[in-house]
This record gives structure tokens, C-alpha cells and sequence, in this order.
């Protein structure tokens, strides 16, 4: 219903089918987020993996089938993009490094970027920074590395790194 955004199941077919499951099991979910047909971009956004899955083979083949979605040609079956970004919190360091072997590089980071309401109660993680004077003191703030892969970027070089990721 909102063409900015596409949310894509995780099936592990490495896992036996079972009568719940006939292609293998739900590994967790991956989406494109802020997704823009006139700029030919999207952000990779809400990856969701679930426990049984985090630290395998899951996450890095998922953000690989995502990226040769988005850069391969529309007659090819793709999107034809020309741009992905990729946001991830600073004290995020697994998202950081899963975007890096997928060939993305660092833009920046954003400041004070995202403020989480209450964030302390509700077990957020926040950048471990003194808060601005006057705010309430149970909300957290976090900081956002803002990073990159350009269709060029994955002509020469990022779509063979990322095959080589998806391949260990």
C-alpha cells in the first residue's frame, strides 16, 4: 500500500521443509525503505533477524539478494536503482560491519539524529552521550552512521564483494 516501502519475508531454505514451512523456515524479514522512482534510490532499513538466525550465513545473503534486486535492470527482473543507503546507530556495530562487506561506504554521521521518548524505560540504546540541557531525563538520543552503494560503486567491484560474502 505505500510504494516507498517493500517488506520482504527471510526464508532459510538451507533448513528442511516442514508442514508449517514448505520452502524451509522464517529466518526473519528485510525491507527497502524511502524508496524514491525518481531519484532511482531506496534505503535498506527494518532487518529483522530472528535469534535462531543472527550470526549465520542470514543476514549477509538476505542484504545480497536485496542489492541485485535493487541494481539489476528492470527487463532483468530488478529494480534498476541507482543508489542504496544504508542508516545504522553508531552503537550498532554488526549493522555497521554487514553494510561495509556488503560494499558500502561510509558518508557520515548524523548527530542527535533520532530522540527516543522515555527511551531508558523503554530499553532503548542511546549514544552514551550527555543529554542536551532541559531535556527529560529518562529519553535517549542516537546518532546515525549514514552509508552508501551506487550503482558504479557495484559495477566495479561491490556485486563480486558481495557474491564473496554471500558465498562463506
Amino acid at each position: 500500500s505505500n510504494p516507498e516501502s517493500f517488506a520482504f519475508a527471510i526464508i532459510d531454505k538451507t533448513r528442511p521443509p516442514s508442514a508449517e514451512d514448505p520452502e524451509g523456515e522464517l529466518a526473519g524479514t528485510v525491507s527497502f525503505i524511502r524508496t524514491s522512482p525518481t531519484n532511482l534510490c531506496t534505503e535498506i532499513g527494518f532487518i529483522v533477524i530472528l535469534p535462531p538466525y543472527q550470526r549465520t550465513h542470514v543476514a549477509t545473503n538476505a542484504v545480497g539478494l536485496a542489492l541485485q534486486l535493487a541494481f539489476k535492470f528492470p527487463e532483468n527482473g530488478g529494480l534498476g536503482l541507482r543508489r542504496v543507503h544504508w542508516s545504522a546507530s553508531t552503537m550498532n556495530l554488526a549493522s555497521a560491519r554487514l553494510a561495509q562487506r556488503m560494499g558500502f561506504e561510509k558518508i557520515g554521521i548524523i548527530p542527535w539524529h533520532m530522540r527516543f521518548v522515555k527511551g531508558k524505560i523503554n530499553g532503548k540504546v542511546g549514544h552514551g552521550r550527555e543529554l542536551p540541557p532541559g531535556g527529560d531525563p529518562e529519553d535517549l538520543w542516537r546518532d546515525t552512521l549514514s552509508l552508501g552503494l551506487a550503482w558504479d560503486q557495484w559495477e566495479n567491484g561491490a556485486r563480486e564483494r558481495a557474491a564473496k560474502a554471500m558465498e562463506r
